[in-house]
């Protein structure tokens, strides 16, 4: 349909969408997107964000294009639209032939008013063309968030949106549910440049959805318990992997509930399929990785549950905000584990961002681990994460049943002395050892047992001590550095509890209830999983530079060998298995630098060829002994030299005599008189 002249925004809500009133914000926001202001819209998701691009479609002339970063998001919107009536389409690569063609003929003639596509599509060199022929006047963008280079949801052709804007000449709305400071301020520079857009900030909370943390204890039937309470409600279960999704799903089907799984590896028909099922049955559970869900328009879904913990704060109320969206109550249930703990920080550390932006990402971990951890209303922390101040809300767990608290003063001084006293080089495992005086070989090899914080902490478990870190990191006490592989460093706030002005409690219960249990399978100790993290990433990286598989570069055995024994020099990284002589020479100085944190000093060739062999030793000290005596014994004497391929043969033939060494290529009688005695003698004596 198409606007008359006399129609208002209030006329329209009311004739095209049904409603009787704007919701709180949403008037301000339609107005300033109908009079072509740049615009930057930061809502709750639920909070109506799409009727605040569509309606003024309708009130401006011209086509309206919608990049929305999912095509069930979009053809969701697409089918509500043209069920009211209005004039909307969208290209995706799900779409058939001829329900592209039925587009672009109404793109032809001018009657279309609203057309979705994703970003991917901005690549293509004919779509500027196509928008400028089509009369575009405007540019909505869902999800804004997905600019951000280093966020969650990171999509690259959102970077092509504001070189669009500026092609078109057309005034741009961009929205999201999802933006701390640090994201509005990417998206503004990445989508309206020098200009700012007018900014509207329309709050975070969701005051229905009732929110929740469980420490995992069997979270399979954590998750199936939950569900059965649920019975017959529509719900989404959010997983940290493909293959957990499926388990889970067959699980909850054996259980006798409606599921179906969602994930990327799943072909588009089963997508779709599961994404209308889910749109159509009211008591459908979806479990699904983070693929599943964005912008879902589905008002009625009556719980979010996570098997796994979230990759951050954002990404928590990106998820949980799914439910609800009707305003009537919904439910959250968050499962955290040491585990997730560890894949969240490798899932970090493997990551190509650069160093700084890995210690941001650490420090939004650490905010979620504060908020799993809370003391507190849950809400009023993740309102406070966003800028926000609240009273406590009476709908989080921690509202129902307040925590208990102990004063953890002593054992935190203790962890921060443990953590001070190594020079912050180290992780939890190898911290814990020495709270609970376990001397391994580690803490032996290092003097750590002779520490005197070595087993002042035995009163507490291991299990024990890992909640006491897990509790530190959440109040941000402490943070893994990734420039040294996960070692703690403290931060600002903990030092007034080491030097006594301050004290701090700590949740009884995430302490009491932490038990040793039977030790996970990984492939290295946690002491070596963020080393093993970073020698991944480097790996890749070369196998990306080089078009190969990375078992190309180094195997994952080779990997965890080089993660165990951290070698420091190219010697000691010859000996390592998978690490022969070409691989060495290609890739050992830029795995050198991972493990030792500096670029190690340029070898020569010759003697890279000898690294990890007995002629390595015996090459470096008649190097340095030809050096002492370059000038003859006295110093005086013209420059004489021995090139390193001659030093090489001499180091692997190890002449005992005079006349053996003159048969090595190079040596000449000039350099048997100035060098020859030197050598026999230095050889003879090793």
């Amino acid at each position: 349909m198409h606007a008359d002249i006399t129609d208002t925004p209030e006329t329209l809500l009311a004739r095209v969408f049904g409603f009787a009133d704007f919701r709180p914000g949403q008037a301000e926001i339609v107005d300033a997107v109908r009079q072509g202001q740049d615009t930057l819209a930061i809502m709750p998701t639920g909070g109506g964000k799409s009727l605040c691009y569509q309606l003024p479609a309708l009130c401006r002339d011209g086509l309206t294009l919608v990049i929305s970063p999912l095509i069930a998001l979009m053809r969701d919107q697409v089918r509500g639209l043209q069920e009211v009536g209005v004039a909307a389409g969208a290209l995706t690569s799900g779409n058939t032939d001829a329900e592209n063609d039925a587009v672009y003929t109404a793109l032809s003639s001018g009657a279309l008013k609203l057309l979705y596509i994703a970003p991917e599509r901005l690549a293509s060199g004919g779509t500027i063309d196509m928008l400028r022929r089509a009369g575009c006047s405007l540019i909505a963008v869902d999800e804004a968030h997905c600019v951000s280079q280093w966020g969650h949801d990171f999509r690259p052709d959102y970077l092509r949106i504001g070189e669009l804007r500026r092609a078109l000449d057309v005034p741009l709305a961009a929205f999201t549910a999802t933006a701390d400071a640090e994201t509005r301020s990417e998206i503004i520079k990445r989508l309206f440049g020098a200009t700012p857009p007018r900014i509207f900030l329309r709050g975070f909370d969701r005051p229905n959805i009732h929110l929740r943390f469980v420490v995992k204890n069997r979270p399979r039937d954590q998750i199936l318990s939950y569900a059965q309470a649920r019975q017959g409600q529509s719900g989404i279960v959010y997983c940290a992997t493909r293959a957990r999704t499926e388990s889970i799903a067959q699980a909850l089907i054996d259980a006798g509930h409606n599921a179906r799984a969602y994930h990327g590896g799943m072909d588009a028909h089963t997508r779709r399929m599961v994404e209308d099922l889910f749109q159509r049955d009211d008591d459908l559970i979806v479990v699904a990785t983070i693929a599943f869900g964005m912008g879902v328009d589905k008002p009625d879904i009556r719980w979010v549950a996570h098997a796994d913990l979230p990759k951050s704060i954002e990404s928590y109320y990106q998820e949980i905000g799914r439910a609800g969206r009707d305003g009537a109550p919904a439910d959250t249930m968050t499962l955290f584990g040491q585990d997730d703990i560890r894949l969240r920080r490798a899932q970090i550390d493997e990551s190509p961002a650069p160093v700084e932006r890995k210690a941001a990402d650490h420090a939004r971990l650490n905010a979620l681990l504060g908020l799993a951890e809370a003391a507190q209303c849950r809400r009023q922390m993740l309102l406070s994460y966003f800028g926000e101040v609240s009273p406590p809300c009476g709908n989080c767990d921690l509202c129902t049943t307040p925590a208990k608290l102990f004063d953890a003063t002593t054992p935190v001084r203790k962890a921060l002395s443990a953590i001070l006293r190594t020079g912050e080089n180290f992780g939890v495992g190898h911290l814990v050892d020495i709270l609970t005086g376990t001397a391994t070989p580690k803490v032996r090899d290092r003097g750590h047992d002779q520490l005197p914080t070595f087993a002042v902490g035995r009163d507490l478990s291991r299990a024990k001590w890992q909640a006491v870190f897990r509790q530190m990191m959440g109040r941000d006490l402490v943070r893994p550095d990734p420039e040294r592989h996960g070692a703690l460093r403290m931060t600002e706030a903990a030092r007034p509890i080491l030097r006594g002005e301050a004290g701090i409690e700590l949740r009884e219960d995430s302490i009491k209830t932490a038990r040793d249990g039977p030790a996970l399978r990984t492939l290295v100790s946690d002491e070596d999983a963020p080393l093993l993290s970073a020698l991944k990433a480097k790996r890749r990286s070369l196998a990306e530079a080089a078009r190969v598989p990375a078992y190309v570069i180094f195997t994952d055995r080779t990997l965890i060998e080089l993660a165990e024994n951290r070698p420091d020099t190219m010697d000691a990284m010859a000996r390592i298995t998978g690490v022969g002589a070409t691989k060495l020479d290609r890739y050992g100085a830029a795995f050198l630098q991972v493990i030792t944190g500096d670029r190690p000093a340029p070898v020569h060739p010759a003697r890279r060829k000898l690294a990890g062999r007995d002629a390595g030793a015996v090459y470096d000290e008649l190097e340095a002994l030809a050096r002492s005596i370059e000038r003859g014994a006295d110093g005086t004497q013209k420059l004489l030299t021995l090139s390193p391929s001659t030093l090489r043969c001499i180091a692997e033939a190890k002449p005992q005599t005079l006349a053996a060494l003159a048969r090595i290529k190079g040596m000449d009688d000039a350099r048997m008189a100035r060098f020859g005695e030197a050598i026999v003698t230095q050889i003879n004596t090793l």
